[in-house]
């Protein structure tokens, strides 16, 4: 039987990674990976990620009392320190709420990291994405405008250095670090920094260093410095069943040595899945709610608000074919039907709720949980009267024509009291999420006022909730976010996709498999006692094996 295999997981967030790579199982159901400590600074993300590191503790499944807690059976969390006092206490010291690069955090990271190369040697993952606000391209925008802003000063831009430090200590057998497309355009002191962070990750710990590989399958067999280029390192999630056009960057970093024994066929790769999921294939068949409005918000007045901003968006007369215009009034006919019919709840609507059968088989049962009677963090926000007109003209066009607005689409009548509203800088301000494409890509800006994420059914009039974002981030629905509700929508919207992550985790997992065979051969064939005859050749490995060997 395979040991399980140790990760270490930097700048964690709330766990999209580790969910990833803890979910990756043997075909019995054995975990293939564990995690042996994960960082992360923020105090809520790091919450939430202690939560899901207590609850894999119990490998029969979640204990009672937490199903209890997400149901709304019992109001508060539990005290999971007096219920399960061992696995809360091995939760604490896997899971640490500390800012790398600071002294206490270099020095507990020096003693632990020891502890795990002395228990596993090189038999390690590590695991990590740097925080990208420097690095991506709406950060640079921002900072762009801010005059005090010296790019080549933002230490942001070298917290890289910190996980590189960690590679070259712990010395692990693969290393996956993940980043913003943007990171492959920053600059600082007039030069690209993604070359010198390549530099960085191939050389970390020694002469023979590290293979730096992309997962594509078209660059399969290449290495940095071997024919890559910097955008083959992008990876497009909507690719690999993910309803999302997320775009990030991920670079595999596999030891010299073994990847020096590694045939094709091991190599990191991942292979396309067949057709996209689309938003409406993973919160089409959600519970239905209404936007909440930020003043005097009662049912009745939600459904005058919605019948207002039916009326004007109705007097809107944008150009557009018969075709088009008839899909755009079944939008708002449908709002003014449910306005006219009854208010619908704004959070937490019970009832189990399943993926549509069209979603993807294994995103399906990768998301849903048949233990839940409600969905946890799945409550509306509130908007202004104004922003519900918007937002209904925003779904009733993207219906007609299958794509989102732009300010210019909009009429005068409800163009928005904003100076840059017809400078074009943020022409998509208001953007509605089509029900059967994937959805945009997912940002901790979706905390700042859901603009940008309108959901696409008419009938609820609002922005998305953080369970409804959580699942287009392919979190599972049992997955509890902690912190405030902007907290909550930060912590996702920076995490990498757990169903991402787990189909990383199944292609290393051959890699290493074919490790530890060549090590275990290794082992039985470094000495022949005397008067005994070698194997024959046909039961020696072949000669890439040997080799190592």
């Amino acid at each position: 039987m395979r040991r399980i295999v140790p990760v270490v997981d930097l700048f964690s967030g709330p766990g999209g990674l580790a969910e990833g790579f803890t979910g990756f199982r043997s075909p019995k159901g054995r975990r293939r990976f564990s995690i042996a400590l994960s960082v992360e600074k923020d105090r809520d993300a790091h919450r939430t990620l202690r939560l899901r590191a207590f609850l894999r503790k119990f490998g029969s499944g979640f204990p009672r009392e937490y199903y209890d807690f997400l149901n709304g059976v019992v109001d508060e969390e539990p005290d999971w320190g007096d219920l399960h006092p061992n696995e809360w206490a091995a939760a604490c010291d896997e899971t640490r709420c500390m800012e790398l690069g600071t002294r206490d955090a270099s020095t507990f990271l020096r003693r632990r990291i020891e502890a795990i190369q002395e228990e596993h040697g090189g038999r390690t993952v590590l695991l990590g994405g740097p925080p990208c606000q420097s690095y991506s391209v709406i950060g640079r925008s921002r900072n762009a405008g801010n005059h005090k802003y010296n790019v080549d000063e933002d230490d942001r831009q070298s917290l890289y250095e910190q996980y590189v430090t960690v590679l070259a200590r712990l010395r692990p057998a693969v290393a996956v670090m993940e980043n913003v497309k943007g990171m492959l355009s920053v600059r600082k002191d007039d030069k690209l920094l993604f070359p010198e962070i390549m530099h960085s990750l191939r050389h970390a710990g020694g002469r023979s260093g590290y293979k730096l590989f992309a997962l594509s399958a078209r660059t399969s067999g290449c290495s940095w410095g071997e024919g890559l280029e910097p955008n083959d390192f992008l990876v497009h999630a909507e690719d690999h069943g993910v309803p999302q056009s997320r775009h990030r960057v991920f670079v595999i970093c596999v030891r010299s040595d073994l990847a020096a024994t590694l045939p094709d066929a091991c190599l990191p790769r991942l292979e396309p899945e067949r057709g996209t999921v689309s938003v409406k294939d993973v919160i089409g068949a959600m519970p239905r709610l209404r936007s909440r409005l930020s003043r005097g918000d009662t049912p009745d007045a939600w459904q005058r608000a919605v019948r207002a901003a039916c009326d004007l968006v109705d007097a809107s007369q944008p150009l557009m074919s018969r075709a088009e215009e008839k899909r755009f009034r079944s939008g708002l006919a449908c709002a003014r039907a449910t306005a006219n019919r009854h208010a619908l709840p704004w959070r937490n609507a019970p009832g189990k709720v399943d993926l549509p059968e069209r979603c993807l088989t294994a995103l399906r049962e990768w998301i849903f949980d048949e233990n839940l009677e409600r969905l946890p963090n799945n409550e509306t926000r509130a908007h202004m009267a104004d922003d519900l007109a918007r937002y209904l003209f925003a779904v009733a066009f993207g219906r007609a024509f299958r794509r989102s607005p732009k300010s210019c689409d909009f009429p005068d009548s409800l163009a928005p009291n904003h100076a840059n509203w017809y400078t074009g800088n943020f022409d998509d301000r208001y953007r509605v999420q089509i029900a059967d494409s994937p959805c945009t890509t997912i940002t901790s800006h979706v905390a700042k006022d859901g603009h940008y994420f309108i959901h696409h059914d008419p009938g609820q009039c609002r922005s998305l909730t953080v369970r409804e974002v959580a699942r287009l981030q392919t979190f599972p629905d049992n997955y509890f976010f902690h912190g405030s509700r902007t907290q909550q929508y930060i912590q996702v919207g920076n995490a990498v996709p757990p169903y991402l992550a787990y189909q990383i985790a199944r292609t290393l997992w051959n890699l290493l498999d074919h490790h530890d065979r060549i090590e275990g051969w290794a082992r039985r064939h470094q000495s022949v006692p005397s008067g005994r005859k070698r194997a024959p050749r046909t039961q020696q490995l072949p000669r890439v094996a040997m080799r190592m060997a």
